[in-house]
Parts: structure tokens; C-alpha cells; sequence
């Protein structure tokens, strides 16, 4: 009885976010985000998504492999885009990693999961104590729980080992170029002028915001965090709310081959 409530609040959490938004910003910054929006930037969110998935299931390989379970690369990036298609559609945004678990073995995906927010949280505490901008007062946490993460990954299950370790954090590293050089793109199609090294630190902290699952089909937290961390940096709220709209709809583009892939998943 429990299991049902939970999932009912965390869309209430992320409707929630999205009603403050609203009430503080108002409904231009998501309408303008909505008209920026063409085909050429959703091409682009198509394209980076490929090497993205194709690093996610990579790393899926390779923690599979360091736990004595064999699963082959195109199984993987299959499962991988299903896997992204479901979580964009349905609230939560963690219920196609449970699909994916289930089919292919929870244990291998919670660990594959873990070490790449591990990966982010390391990489952006790295880079937040470097950019010059508000938001580098939250490197100290985030490095605390960095080596937390660390920690728990070095007494895991042997996974990651001398032999695999090391392309698990390349494919990790993989992994988050795709989504922050997207956000990039929809910050510049939202009309965000400021220049890369400001707007790397950002994506990161609206990456690390869409790991929560407390969303609508990915919308929520996402919002939100930019909203901040654009104000923060003193780009205003309604910049950010709207480059993540954009991020948004770009994010849906580029996992839409699982589309594709949703008829095999009896068979995969």
C-alpha cells in the first residue's frame, strides 16, 4: 500500500515544483522556451543522444561484466533506449531503470546507475570548485558525498575491478558530455548568450536535479534547479526555466529510437 502513495508524491513533488514556477516566473519563460525550439536543434538532441546511450550501455556492460554476468553491446543500448523512452514518458523518470532491472537484472542496473551519479557528483564538485560563480558554494557537499560514493563503489561487489574499472569511468565521463554539450545547445536556443564555462557548472547542477526521482515525466526539479542556478548567476530565473524546457523537448527527441525498440522488449 505503500509503494502506490510514494509514487503519487513524487508527482506531487514535481507538480509542485512546477506550480511554484509558475506562480514566481509566470508562463513566458516556458512558452518562450516552447517557441525557440526548431528542427535543427531537436536534430542536434537526436544526435548527441546516440554516443550518450552508447556510453550508458558501455558502462552497463562493463559493471555486468564485473559482476560475472555477460551482456552483449547491443543488448545493452537497446535496453538502454527503452529504458530512456519509458522514463521520459511516465512520471518519476526511474521507471524505465526498473523495467530495465527487472528484465536484465536489478542488481547489475542499480550498480551501473550508481556509478555514473557517482561520476557526476565527483565531476561536479571538480568543476563548481573552479567556476567562478555562486553556486560553488555547494562544491563542499558534493565533494563530501563524492567520496562517500567513491567508498561504497571500493568495497562494492569486485565490479570494479583494475580490468574494468577504468572503462566505467571513461564511459561515464562519455556518458555526461552528451547531456551537458545538449543543454549547452538549448541554452543557445533559448536566446542564453553567456559563454560555456558559465553554462557548464549549470548543466551539471540541472543534472544532478533530474537524478531525484520527484518529476513529471522528467519535469519538475529540472525546471526549478535552472531557475535558481540561472538566478543565481545572474542570468534570471526565466532564462533558465526556459533553456530546460528546451533541454527538455530535446531530451524526448533523442531517446524516441526506443520507440522503435518498445516491440522487441518481450524478446530483449
Amino acid at each position: 500500500m505503500r509503494r502506490p502513495w510514494l509514487g503519487r508524491a513524487r508527482v506531487l513533488a514535481g507538480v509542485a515544483v512546477l506550480a511554484v514556477l509558475v506562480w514566481r516566473v509566470g508562463l513566458t519563460p516556458f512558452l518562450h522556451g516552447l517557441s525557440t525550439v526548431d528542427a535543427r536543434t531537436l536534430l542536434l538532441g537526436l544526435l548527441l543522444g546516440v554516443p550518450t546511450t552508447l556510453c550508458c550501455a558501455w558502462r552497463w556492460t562493463l559493471v555486468s561484466d564485473g559482476l560475472g554476468v555477460r551482456l552483449p553491446l547491443r543488448r545493452a543500448v537497446a535496453a538502454c533506449y527503452r529504458s530512456q523512452l519509458i522514463n521520459v514518458a511516465l512520471p518519476g523518470g526511474v521507471l524505465g531503470d526498473v523495467h530495465r532491472g527487472v528484465r536484465h537484472g536489478l542488481r547489475s542496473v542499480v550498480w551501473e546507475r550508481f556509478a555514473g551519479q557517482v561520476v557526476l557528483v565527483t565531476v561536479t564538485a571538480g568543476v563548481l570548485l573552479l567556476a567562478p560563480s555562486p553556486t560553488h558554494r555547494w562544491a563542499p557537499l558534493l565533494a563530501v558525498l563524492a567520496v562517500a560514493g567513491v567508498a561504497v563503489l571500493g568495497v562494492g561487489p569486485g565490479m570494479l575491478s583494475a580490468r574494468t574499472g577504468p572503462g566505467v569511468l571513461l564511459a561515464s565521463l562519455g556518458a555526461l558530455l552528451g547531456p551537458v554539450a545538449t543543454f549547452v545547445v538549448a541554452a543557445r536556443a533559448a536566446g542564453v548568450t553567456a559563454s560555456v564555462p558559465v553554462l557548464v557548472p549549470l548543466a551539471l547542477l540541472v543534472l544532478l536535479a533530474m537524478a531525484l526521482p520527484l518529476n513529471v515525466a522528467g519535469w519538475g526539479p529540472r525546471e526549478g534547479v535552472a531557475a535558481w542556478a540561472f538566478a543565481a548567476t545572474g542570468l534570471g530565473a526565466g532564462a533558465g526555466v526556459a533553456t530546460a524546457v528546451v533541454y527538455g523537448l530535446m531530451t524526448i527527441v533523442a531517446v524516441l529510437p526506443g520507440a522503435l525498440l518498445l516491440r522487441g522488449a518481450t524478446r530483449g
